[in-house]
């Protein structure tokens, strides 16, 4: 089997942690030796640094950059490969045209359900756009799973119904996000948000989250505090996602701001005092 040496420019949470995982290595050591080396590239602003890497890496071994920040479209998912183990991505794409989104443009404007890997953290654009069989062959194999699964991808609001609402709950997920980033996602959310508080779901277990963009032009305090707090409202925990350009730049009061409402300890007192306008 060839050793591949998987570089990534920034580590996040689903970064692997395997031996052949190198973080932000501008330079390699006497060490490290490879067949391959790939540079996994998730944001568009580390795209300088990924290009140095490949430039210090190539008398290693033949260097490939790609992913994301590069607009790649993704193959077979591979588990443990490009995300840790535990991460599973069973379709890519999204028929939607969000502005601020790049996966329809990286995917080709198409939805492609992939082959079902072993997973408990599931990371799909958007699973609830696939066929009625596949969302249920990965309902079946996250229910074999010994953790409790977590839809980390978002689910789409619009497309539950009340039947998937009551699988979810049977599959008894550690999270479940959704997300509100356009004034037209709150209706959905809403009747989304009473689908699943009627199977079981309740709003204290913090099961049921939401991510809210904030700091998109043209937005303000006020409007992003509305949206956050409607989200609550609709039942689930709000997760503050800050707009970022191409860049990756964006204003200090918004990050202020995001910080506040992206941490989950200071949201959730957050939301503790906004249930007491109801008292």
């Amino acid at each position: 089997m060839k050793k591949v040496i998987r570089i990534f420019p920034s580590r996040t949470k689903a970064t692997p942690d395997d031996t052949d995982v190198r973080i932000k290595a501008l330079h390699p050591t006497n060490k490290d030796e490879a067949d391959q080396v790939h540079i996994s590239v998730a944001f568009t602003w580390d795209i300088p640094t990924a290009e140095k890497i490949a430039k210090n890496w190539r008398h290693v071994a033949p260097v490939t950059i790609g992913g994301p920040a590069y607009n790649n479209p993704g193959g077979d998912f591979v588990p443990g490969m490009y995300l840790k183990k535990g991460y599973v991505i069973t379709s890519r794409g999204c028929p939607n045209r969000c502005w601020f989104c790049n996966v329809p443009k990286r995917e080709g404007f198409r939805l492609r359900e992939l082959p079902i890997t072993e997973g408990h953290i599931l990371t799909d654009d958007n699973l609830l756009a696939c066929s009625t069989d596949h969302i249920e062959a990965v309902f079946n194999m996250l229910s074999r799973q010994k953790e409790r699964p977590q839809f980390t991808g978002g689910l789409e609001a619009k497309l539950l119904t009340p039947y998937y609402a009551k699988r979810l709950y049977e599959l008894r997920p550690k999270s479940v996000y959704f997300a509100y980033d356009t004034p037209d996602d709150l209706d959905p959310l809403i009747q989304a948000g009473r689908y699943l508080l009627d199977t079981g779901f309740t709003k204290p277990s913090h099961v049921l989250r939401a991510y809210v963009l904030i700091g998109y032009r043209g937005d303000t305090f006020d409007k992003a505090i509305e949206r956050l707090t409607a989200t609550w409202d609709a039942g689930f925990f709000p997760m503050a996602m800050l707009y970022r350009d191409q860049k990756g730049g964006y204003d200090k009061d918004w990050r202020r701001l995001q910080r506040e409402w992206a941490n989950p300890i200071i949201t959730a007192v957050k939301c503790n005092e906004l249930d007491k306008r109801l008292l």
